[in-house]
């Protein structure tokens, strides 16, 4: 098979197509023909040699797919060759086969096509994990997203609007902020020109930024407020008032979904096929695609998404 390969970790022009070893389906496993994949900040570290995989995990980047089953592991029922289907992987997306858990394969959402469905898996994954299990998210709640014009961003508007929360978010410009509320989010601030802990009060916040944000987080909570941070984009070390958050009787959880073991990941797929599998059917939540852009330019979508200018979800077709 062809494959996107890290010759030494480095900047974009490090990511080559090139030949690799074709991947065995293990026992529990299936074999995927990828369709396409989708490009996540997390592949951005790893290519910076910052974000390792698990131990026994593919070192290829990808953390999604799509595509479709090519062969079965011993001991999987539930699949059969020729079955479409996406993935949230450990790694290993950004080539043209790819071994993953059953467990972790979910059918392709009613009214979305093969390669849009490529940027579902960690997204709603990433959500539903965070927002719903983690934070335990109501209806009539107040729901702060950062970096709401991103993937986990754009579909957590959606699926906050969907559990009937009030949704507010931030982002960097005017433009991106009205796309935002195309999406449902009701209150929207730019980050550059206001500080969102003085005008908004939250029962829950989706963070992404970490250490820079972790006191104007807490701030900005409600009372019995759960803020859940999922990135370290402004940094790994904040200062934490646990006066504040003692007062409020307020909790701040931090989580990821690489190193989770299978049967973790295979409860998360479960429930978003149960839950959000349904929203996106009725069309009340719907994947957001950025651009579409062949494997062999992955170094491109790379710098896309560095320099900030992304709406949603890049997406990597791959043809075999």
């Amino acid at each position: 098979m062809h494959a996107i390969t890290i010759s030494e970790p480095g900047g974009p022009e490090v990511l080559r197509w090139s030949a690799a070893p074709d991947p065995e389906p293990g026992p529990g496993e299936v074999l995927l023909r990828v369709a396409a994949t989708a490009v996540n900040r997390a592949d951005l570290l790893q290519r910076k040699g910052f974000y390792p995989p698990p131990a026994g995990s593919s070192p290829i980047v990808g953390l999604e797919c799509s595509g479709t089953v090519a062969a079965l592991g011993e001991g999987v029922s539930d699949w059969h060759v020729g079955d479409p289907a996406c993935a949230l992987l450990a790694g290993g997306g950004y080539a043209e086969l790819v071994a993953v858990p059953a467990v972790q394969l979910m059918p392709i959402p009613s009214g979305v096509d093969l390669v849009t469905a490529a940027g579902l898996p960690e997204v709603a994954c990433t959500v539903w994990s965070n927002v719903v299990h983690t934070a335990r998210l109501g209806a009539g709640e107040t729901l702060l997203v950062h970096g709401g014009a991103g993937g986990i961003g754009t579909h957590a508007i959606q699926v906050g609007k969907a559990l009937g929360a009030t949704v507010a978010v931030t982002a960097g410009s005017a433009e991106r902020l009205t796309r935002c509320r195309e999406l449902g989010a009701d209150v929207t601030l730019n980050y550059r020109e206001r500080e969102f802990e003085n005008e908004i009060s939250a029962d829950v916040i989706l963070d992404n930024m970490g250490g820079k944000y972790l006191p104007r987080n807490v701030a900005a909570l409600n009372r019995g407020g759960r803020l859940v941070v999922i990135g370290m984009q402004g940094g790994a070390t904040g200062e934490l008032n646990l006066g504040a958050l003692l007062a409020k009787n307020a909790s701040v959880t931090a989580t990821g979904l690489r190193y989770r073991p299978v049967a973790e990941k295979g409860a998360i797929t479960a429930a978003v096929v149960e839950h959000v599998w349904p929203m996106i059917a009725a069309g009340t939540v719907r994947p957001v695609v950025h651009e579409v852009l062949p494997i062999q330019r992955a170094a491109d979508a790379h710098r896309m998404l560095e320099a900030g200018g992304v709406f949603g979800k890049l997406v990597l077709a791959v043809s075999s």
